[in-house]
């Protein structure tokens, strides 16, 4: 990482940091807090992919860095807060997304293991990224955070779509929880549930390299809409959990 000179944030220069920058949801979060002024910290394993979508935002006159991290590796997220608020200032929004495979597992075949992988991403990676991020925002009285989730943290899935679901229902009742908690001290907890897989996402990737999107009944996204979407819930805070689902088609 090459060296950033840091603007004050008494000049109205934010940062917001996203766990979990992908190609989709992701990208898309960058250029929309970006043109804004923000700052972005682009968190995820790849350091490589990370450095290209640094680059483009570059070149788009946006200011962020590549902060390659395992959001799974759970003691070591402390430290990876610590190191973007060094380099970038505080972190004014944290956006917490789960990058890779979707986690769908037939009830039939989930067990105590598989149900272990998925509560580490979708449980305890986001709580752990919020209760890392919070002393900041607390002591300036100011701050968001958003966890990305899905509809199963709302709604009964059906056969063969078992595992994510009470993962991302813990992750929900504990933003509800923390926004109690914190609002009246200035700072946001909230949950943007997304009703249909990504567009250039890696999930999406992976659910075609499986051949499982073989009919057009699959409904995509366009992350340029969460994106919006997420940026009215950081700016209004005036809904806790929100969902959004595709446009209808014409």
């Amino acid at each position: 990482m090459g060296k950033v000179v840091i603007s004050s944030t008494k000049n109205g220069t934010k940062t917001i940091a996203v766990f979990g920058a992908g190609t989709g949801l992701g990208a898309s979060l960058a250029t929309r807090f970006g043109r804004e002024g923000y700052r972005i910290a682009l968190v995820a394993r790849q350091p490589a992919p990370l450095e290209e979508r640094v680059s483009e935002l570059a070149h788009a006159g946006i200011e962020a860095m590549a902060f390659p991290g395992d959001l799974t590796d759970l003691e070591s997220i402390p430290a990876l807060v610590r190191t973007i608020e060094q380099r970038l200032g505080s972190i004014d929004v944290a956006v917490y997304q789960p990058v890779g495979e979707l986690g769908f597992v037939p009830a039939v075949d989930l067990n105590a293991a598989k149900l272990k992988a998925l509560t580490t991403i979708f449980a305890f990676s986001p709580i752990e990224v919020s209760h890392a991020v919070l002393p900041g925002m607390l002591a300036r009285g100011d701050g968001a955070i958003i966890i990305v989730g899905g509809l199963p943290a709302v709604i009964r899935m059906q056969g063969g779509l078992s595992g994510v679901g009470p993962m991302m229902t813990t992750a929900s009742n504990y933003i509800f929880s923390l926004n109690t908690e914190v609002a009246s001290k200035g700072v946001f907890a909230g949950i943007l549930n997304v009703g249909a897989v990504i567009e250039h996402s890696a999930g999406l990737r992976a659910l075609r390299a499986g051949g499982v999107l073989v009919n057009e009944g699959y409904q995509l996204i366009d992350p340029d809409d969460i994106a919006q979407r997420l940026w009215t819930l950081v700016t209004k805070r005036n809904q806790v959990e929100a969902i959004i689902a595709p446009r209808p088609r014409k």
